[in-house]
């Protein structure tokens, strides 16, 4: 007679030999030979062979096992016997039940050679499928542990900013605009001013993770037009360096806490090594790695206000060469392709308070001391060509005593492809959106 047992995992069968256990999981493979039937049930954290001696006509375990289709759910009852001569973790079960739980139609739709944008169309079973995306959104889940308690011991408040606004953010490009009732509402492309808010709300330190839009038509490897963003409002500091200090500290905390827990499975899966950095990071104003570029011909077919992709790879590149280290903030970005609401520094502003962060060539945050004062911001914005009353709600948070601040945001799924050496941010999330892609 076979009791209920409740649900063991693939990954603990080793401390359940000589008992009956109930394994729930997919058909992996299936080798149903003359004698011997032999299927590899696969769960979340590992697989296990499935091991049947055909008994013939009245045999319903052999009827059950030969209707079987790779990727069907099932669940087996048996016994865990110890066979060091079974590759998978020398252990096989001698199955006693087994339950249909859903039978995978055939032929599935992808398979090991099915390429990158046809794999997106079957994320469900591309994920289920692929140890690497399992590890991958495991490596996310404590990388963000990671920032979180960090954040945390900083004294941060965790806040869910509104995805809706009444009116474009910022310059009002590269929003989505959506019908609302009987008006238009805009798809927040950046927690950014709600942030602020909190700041002059009396919330020392601002913490989010959340959901971005941008509605740029780029098809890059490294573009979304959704993704998630870590975003970090710091109340009360004296200088830009201290919000990059508090995210060199921060990132260090979350990759060591990745290495700690993924290592050794992240250099088994991906062939990466995970290094937790030193700190501090190296810093270069936006004016050097300028004036470092040209000297080798970046721009020589015309000048370039800002750093493009081959500028970013470069200059990190020159700094992993000068300093060993793979993270670099580029400072004083020109005031002309930053923001309003940036600080300008009084003795030179023809630039702004500002970073970004690189990490092995590929740009994964932006970052600025905020500019807090009311009628500094007015001619900040109009200068831009602004008009203030689309802006009145975020200009009032600054009229009444908000005091200095400054943050950043970064790119989570950028973070993940630079840490597991991926190709594109279309694998680095789970249901990849882009101007192409709105399915599944």
């Amino acid at each position: 007679m076979i009791h209920t047992t409740s649900r063991v995992l693939v990954s603990d069968l080793r401390e359940h030999v000589g008992q009956t256990v109930s394994v729930s999981g997919w058909v992996n493979t299936l080798r149903l030979q003359r004698k011997m039937q032999f299927v590899v049930v696969r769960d979340h954290t590992g697989m296990v062979q499935v091991t049947h001696k055909r008994g013939g006509e009245s045999d319903e375990i052999e009827a059950a096992l030969e209707g079987l289709t790779s990727e069907s759910a099932v669940r087996i009852t048996g016994r865990v016997v110890d066979n060091p001569i079974v590759n998978l973790g020398g252990l096989e079960l001698v199955p006693e039940k087994v339950e249909v739980l859903n039978r995978a139609e055939t032929p599935l739709p992808i398979d090991e050679h099915t390429g990158l944008e046809q794999r997106l169309d079957w994320r469900f079973l591309d994920v289920r499928k692929r140890s690497s995306a399992q590890l991958l959104f495991a490596v996310q889940t404590t990388l963000e542990q990671g920032m979180r308690e960090y954040a945390y011991a900083q004294g941060c408040t965790e806040m869910h900013t509104p995805k809706l606004m009444g009116t474009a953010s910022e310059s009002g490009a590269e929003v989505f605009k959506l019908g609302y009732f009987d008006r238009s509402a805009y798809l927040a492309q950046s927690p950014q001013f709600y942030k602020q808010m909190a700041i002059a709300a009396g919330i020392d330190r601002v913490f989010e993770i959340g959901p971005v839009f941008r509605a740029e038509p780029s098809f890059t490897s490294r573009h979304a037009t959704e993704f998630t963003g870590v975003d970090v409002e710091l109340a009360w500091i004296n200088r830009v360096e201290d919000v990059m200090v508090f995210e060199e500290q921060m990132l260090t905390h979350a990759t060591r806490k990745v290495a700690d827990a993924h290592s050794e499975a992240i250099r088994e899966t991906f062939g990466v090594e995970v290094t937790v950095p030193a700190t501090p990071f190296p810093r270069i104003t936006m004016a050097e790695a300028q004036e470092i570029l040209r000297a080798n011909g970046w721009d020589s077919e015309g000048a370039k206000e800002d750093l493009d992709p081959e500028g970013e790879r470069a200059i990190a590149a020159r700094i992993k060469e000068q300093t060993g280290h793979e993270w670099v903030f580029i400072t004083h970005y020109p005031t002309s392709i930053r923001p309003f609401y940036h600080m300008r520094p009084a003795d030179n502003p023809g630039v702004t308070l500002s970073f970004d962060l690189l990490w092995k060539g590929l740009e994964v945050t932006t970052g600025a001391q905020r500019e807090h004062r009311h009628e500094v911001l007015l001619k900040q914005a109009a200068e831009k060509g602004m008009s203030a009353e689309p802006l009145q709600d975020y200009l009032n948070a600054f009229r009444y005593g908000c005091p200095p601040h400054g943050g950043l945001g970064m790119g989570l799924g950028r973070v993940l492809m630079v840490l597991l050496g991926l190709e594109s941010i279309r694998e680095a999330t789970f249901l990849f959106r882009g101007p192409n892609r709105l399915t599944p």
